[in-house]
């Protein structure tokens, strides 16, 4: 089975629910608190692992309490932390707030992920073999994920970009992907397209083919998901379940989503996977802490 190489941020989430988000200048009182780990990198490589896969993690961390404690987290779901680095900076911390509805708002301080270097990933592009999959997001250098889109595909590896948070990407590093995952806001920022429903998931599906990439899967919430390959377009559906906290759960998505690839499932049959995966960690708060183990995806 090929392995999964996973390069990104790793955060602390500080959440806290509510009734609702806060306007501008408002408090709002919250009900509950809780911290966990997160960060977009960190939550693919749990879900990837959760789903029974080697996984290598490749990411940032101060030399604080909170990067010990990341670390030990990781190894203890089974992640290859190998390849971590340490830095001279505070690992980074996300602020969370969850309203009654499980809609969220986040503001992250990046700290240490942002200073994620091309030297710092050689190590780890250097385990990469032919059909492995590289699985990046956008939460440290641009530059870094330039060269490890580069480097991967060189080696014949299948990069999966989940461009998020949302940020322009060159059409050099698109034209070298395998698959890109954008939701309907990143979608609009990588093509000047407003996504609202299937034809203009199409449209802007057949923009990101036309600089080069390779296979496209908006995601659109309750509305399924758009998955584009070799011309041919459709809507894989959603589950309906009651949403608690959707923090987390496009990384869920991505990283069950890789997981099923790598074990030779078809494309759509790895979003199908991907989506029950999902459904299930949005019923539950927290980043990593809602991510479901195999057995509870596959009796889903």
């Amino acid at each position: 089975m090929n392995k999964i190489i996973v390069i990104g941020s790793s955060n602390t989430d500080m959440v806290v629910r509510s009734e609702r988000l806060p306007r501008p200048g408002e408090s709002v009182i919250g009900g509950g608190f809780m911290m966990a780990g997160g960060g977009k990198g960190a939550n693919q490589a749990v879900a990837v692992a959760r789903m029974g896969h080697r996984v290598i993690f490749t990411a940032a961390l101060g030399r604080d309490m909170f990067g010990d404690a990341a670390v030990s987290s990781y190894q203890r779901f089974g992640i290859d932390t190998s390849y971590i680095v340490r830095k001279d900076a505070p690992s980074g911390v996300a602020l969370i707030m969850v309203d009654s509805a499980g809609q969220n708002s986040i503001s992250v301080a990046l700290g240490a992920n942002n200073s994620l270097s091309t030297e710092d990933i050689r190590g780890v592009l250097e385990q990469v073999e032919k059909d492995d999959i590289v699985l990046l997001q956008l939460e440290v250098p641009m530059a870094t994920v330039d060269a490890a889109v580069d480097i991967a595909a060189a080696k014949g590896a299948r990069v999966v970009l989940n461009p998020a948070p949302a940020a322009v990407v060159s059409e050099q590093t698109l034209s070298k992907l395998y698959l890109i995952t954008p939701n309907q806001t990143e979608a609009q920022t990588l093509t000047g397209i407003e996504v609202k429903d299937e034809a203009t998931a199409s449209l802007a599906a057949q923009v990101l083919c036309s600089r080069g990439v390779g296979r496209v899967v908006i995601t659109m919430g309750s509305l399924g998901a758009y998955l584009y390959e070799e011309g041919r377009g459709e809507i894989i559906e959603a589950r309906k379940v009651a949403a608690v906290d959707t923090t987390a759960a496009g990384d869920v998505y991505n990283g069950a989503l890789c997981a099923a690839l790598a074990e030779g499932k078809s494309l759509r049959e790895a979003l199908t996977f991907a989506t029950k995966a999902s459904a299930i960690s949005v019923t539950r708060v927290g980043a990593q802490p809602s991510v479901p183990t195999r057995e509870e995806v596959d009796n889903f």
